[in-house]
Parts: C-alpha cells; structure tokens; sequence
C-alpha cells in the first residue's frame, strides 16, 4: 500500500480549540401577571428570526387575555394557538387562564421550538394540568396546517379550527403577509365567535404603512377586522437602532429624522386588533 492510500488521522481535521466563536448563551426574561405571580422564560440565544427578544405586543395580549371578560370570551374553555410565538408568553398565559388546548408554533427552527418546549417544562407557575394542555410545534407561515390542527377534534361537520388565535408583533415582516393571512384562513374555527388577536409596534415608523396593508389582505381574505385600541409599552424596542438612510449627497440620516419621527412615542405604540369572520364566509365555509 502506497503513502498516498493510506488514511490520514482524523485529527488532522479538526479545528483548534476555540476556532469557531462560542454560542450565543440563552438569556431570561421576567413577566408579572395580574395575580403577582412572576412568569420567567428563557429566549435562544441571538437567532436570525428574532426570537431572542420578548416583543411589547407579547406583554400587551397577555394584559388583555387576563381581563376577566377577555378570558372568558377568549380563552377559557376555548382552544388557542400561537403563531411565531418566540418564548411563548401569552400561550402560557392562555393556559393559566383555563384555555381547553392550547398549540404553540414558531418557525420551524430547532433551537426555537426546543426553547419553547424548555419554558413549558420548566415553568414554575404551570400547574400539571395547566401543562398538559400545552403543545409546541413548528410552522411556517404559509406552510400545511395539518398537523398543528390534528391537536384538534372535529366538530359535527368534521371541521377543524381554533377559536382564538395569537398574533404578536408578527407584521414586520411585509413579503410573509399574504402567507400569514393564509395560516390564519386555515386555522381560524369558521364560526362567529372565533377571534385571531393581532397586537404589534411599528418598531420601523416609516413603514407603518406597509405593516397596516396586512389588514387590507384579511379583509379580501373574508375576514371582518376591528381595531380594539392602542395602548403605549413602557419603553421602546431598540432604542440604540432606529434605522439609516442615506442622503443623496452621501450623508446618514436616522429614518426617524427623515420621517419626522423625533421622539419614541409611535415606536413604543402597540396596535390592537381582532379579525373574525365574515358572515358570508361562514356560511360559505359551512355549507355541505
């Protein structure tokens, strides 16, 4: 046997300690509910879907859900399910507040959805059957439903459909509208009193037009869509990065200066919205 056909010790490539940065190490965020009782989550470390933040919208749905009017109406009894959860805050929420089933999705990335499933398994407010209501799942925007809805049983018709979605801080990203609107088409129960919550922050102002053409989509959808208020986060998402541009004569510019944007208070406005279902569409979406 030649030089050349003999085999070369594996560790000839392998790269030196320390070659490759270390991961981002997870962080942990604190939520207070109304009770006093003190949620803590873990996020992934820095992720290119985002998920290692907890957006204002996740803490203003949760606020609303624990309204005692809310809740019932929204979520006691009643099946939920997440869509780009993150850490999943509101979901948990959901559960606390006696929600039947309970589905948690972000995209299917594992570092993500394995958080999720961490922050359920290690709550320290989750009483057992509180958890055992949960399931975490990955999903795309736009992508088969079908086995985040085979969480659920049929009804008489043999439909499936959640009756409350969540939507938080989700429209940022304006080319996955028209899938989102979509997923929510497939997962919305086609009955009248089924809600998908849609909270967000127009966290780049100059683009507040581009986030509000989602509602346009899901009213040619079938959906009815009413704005339920505004409220105003404690503080603004990040503060140090309000976007650049760049002047014809080569100089950079804030977006927010460009736009008028002085001061935080439309960056730190959450937007909140319910679609429900059109009549039309559900007796269309009903029939035999």
């Amino acid at each position: 046997m030649s030089s050349d056909d003999e085999e070369l010790p594996l560790e000839l490539f392998q790269e030196p300690p320390g070659y490759y940065p270390p991961p981002d190490p997870h962080t942990f965020s604190s939520y207070t509910l109304a009770s006093g009782q003190v949620l803590e989550v873990r996020l992934v470390g820095h992720n290119p879907l985002w998920g290692h933040h907890v957006w204002n919208a996740a803490h203003s749905i949760s606020a609303y859900l624990q309204s005692p009017s809310n809740a019932a109406r929204l979520i006691h009894s009643k099946s939920v399910l997440e869509l780009g959860a993150g850490a999943g805050i509101p979901s948990i929420v959901a559960s606390m507040l006696g929600a039947r089933l309970v589905v948690i999705t972000d995209y299917p990335d594992a570092d993500l959805v394995e958080n999720i499933q961490w922050n359920i398994d290690n709550s320290a407010v989750l009483t057992p059957t509180q958890r055992s209501v949960i399931a975490v799942e990955g999903l795309a925007f736009g992508a088969s439903t079908q086995p985040i809805l085979a969480h659920l049983s049929p009804d008489a018709s043999g439909k499936r459909g959640f009756d409350t979605l969540i939507l938080a801080d989700l429209l940022f990203n304006h080319h996955c509208h028209a899938q989102l609107v979509a997923t929510i088409q497939q997962t919305l129960a086609p009955i009248p009193s089924a809600r998908a919550l849609v909270f967000f922050s127009p966290y780049r102002p100059w683009l507040l037009s581009a986030d509000l053409a989602f509602f346009a989509l899901a009213e040619k959808g079938g959906f009815v869509v009413e704005k339920i208020g505004e409220e105003l986060a404690e503080k603004v998402m990040f503060r140090d990065d309000p976007g650049v541009s760049v002047s014809s004569r080569g100089r950079v510019r804030t977006r927010v200066q460009d736009e008028g944007f002085q001061d935080e208070k439309l960056r730190r406005t959450i937007f909140m919205y319910e679609l429900k279902w059109s009549e039309e569409e559900i007796t269309a979406r009903n029939l035999p």
